[in-house]
C-alpha cells in the first residue's frame, strides 16, 4: 500500500491534440480522489497545480508543434517534481497530455540515474518531427526519452539520453497503432514491449504479465516511474483517452488490474496520469470509474 503520496496538478494542452485534458486535475478532485485516498488511510496532499495552458495549435511550426510551451510546462514539471522528491514525497503527478512525464523523469534521473520507466500507454510515442503527420508531441515522448527528436527537448534533464532503452518497459500499447517507422524504432532500440494483444492472449493472466513486466525493469534499479495513460484502456469502456481506441487496447477491469499491480509494487517511486479529457464524460460516470480504479490501486496490497 502507498502510504504518503503529494498530489501535483498539470492542466496543459501545450503538447496534444485539442482542448480538455486541462480540466482533468481539477475534475478528478472533484470525483473525489483526495478524500477518498484519505478516508482509506493514505497520507496524501494536495501541492496544488502548475499554470493552466490551453490548447492551440501552431501552423508556424506543423511538425513540432507547440515546442516552446511544451519545453516550459515540463521545465516547471521538472522543478515541482524535484522539490517534491527532496522533501520525501511520492509525485502522484495528474496532467496534462504525456509530455508532462519528461519532466518527472527529468527530476527523478536528477536525483536517481539508475531510475527507470515503466510506461503503461497506447501508444509506444516513437515519432520524431522528421517522421511525424501531425507535429503533436505528445506522440513523440518514448522518442525524446531516448534523446531524438528536438534538442530543446531531449536536452531538458541532465543527461541525454534521459534513460537508455534498457531502462523503460512498455505495456499495453496496440500495435494496430504502429507504422513501419515505428516497428523498425522498436527493433531498432530492443525495448521490451508487451502490447496488449500479448496481455490479452487466451489463457494469459494480465496481472501475472504487469508482475513479471515490472519486476524485469525493477531488477538491479532503485525504483520506478509509473507512466498511465488511460487511453491504454478500450474507448468503448473507458472513453476518457483524449487519443480514443475504440475497440482496441485494454478492457477496463484488465488495465485497473494490471494499475493495481504496479501500484503496489515496492520499487514504485512515482505515478503520472495522463490524458485524461473530461470533455468526453458529461456526467462524471467514467471519471468515477477511473478514480475506484486509482483508489483501489493506491490502496491494495502489495504486490507478491
Amino acid at each position: 500500500m502507498v502510504r504518503e503520496l503529494a498530489l501535483l496538478g498539470v492542466p496543459s494542452c501545450a503538447g496534444t491534440h485539442g482542448p480538455g485534458q486541462e480540466k482533468a486535475p481539477a475534475a478528478l478532485r472533484a470525483a473525489g480522489l483526495l478524500d477518498r485516498l484519505a478516508a482509506a488511510g493514505v497520507q496524501v496532499r494536495d501541492d496544488g497545480d502548475l499554470p493552466v495552458v490551453p490548447f492551440r495549435t501552431d501552423p508556424e511550426h506543423r511538425n513540432r508543434q507547440n515546442l516552446d510551451r511544451v519545453v516550459a510546462v515540463a521545465r516547471s514539471v521538472a522543478e515541482r517534481v524535484g522539490a517534491l522528491l527532496d522533501d520525501g514525497a511520492l509525485p502522484l503527478v495528474v496532467g496534462g497530455d504525456c509530455t508532462i512525464t519528461l519532466g518527472v523523469v527529468s527530476a527523478f534521473v536528477t536525483r536517481r540515474p539508475d531510475i527507470g520507466l515503466l510506461y503503461f500507454d497506447g501508444d509506444l510515442d516513437l515519432s520524431v518531427p522528421e517522421t511525424t503527420l501531425s507535429g503533436i508531441l505528445d506522440a513523440m515522448v518514448l522518442s525524446h526519452v531516448f534523446g531524438e527528436g528536438a534538442p530543446e527537448l531531449h536536452g531538458l534533464g541532465p543527461r541525454v539520453p534521459l534513460l537508455p532503452p534498457e531502462a523503460v518497459v512498455a505495456f499495453g500499447y496496440d500495435p494496430v497503432e504502429l507504422d513501419d517507422t515505428g516497428r523498425e524504432r522498436l527493433a531498432r532500440h530492443g525495448l521490451r514491449a508487451h502490447p496488449c494483444t500479448e496481455i490479452t492472449a487466451p489463457g494469459t493472466d494480465p496481472v501475472a504479465v504487469a508482475r513479471t513486466a515490472w519486476q524485469s525493469l525493477a531488477a538491479g534499479r532503485s525504483g520506478f516511474v509509473l507512466h498511465f495513460d488511460v487511453d491504454v484502456i478500450d474507448s468503448v469502456d473507458l472513453p476518457l483517452g483524449d487519443f480514443p481506441h475504440f475497440n482496441e487496447g485494454l478492457p477496463v477491469t484488465v488495465a485497473l488490474d494490471c494499475l493495481a499491480e504496479f501500484a503496489a509494487a515496492p520499487p514504485l517511486a512515482g505515478l503520472v496520469i495522463t490524458e485524461i479529457n473530461p470533455n468526453r464524460d458529461p456526467d462524471g460516470s467514467y471519471l468515477r470509474t477511473l478514480v475506484d480504479g486509482l483508489v483501489r490501486a493506491l490502496t491494495g496490497p502489495p504486490a507478491r
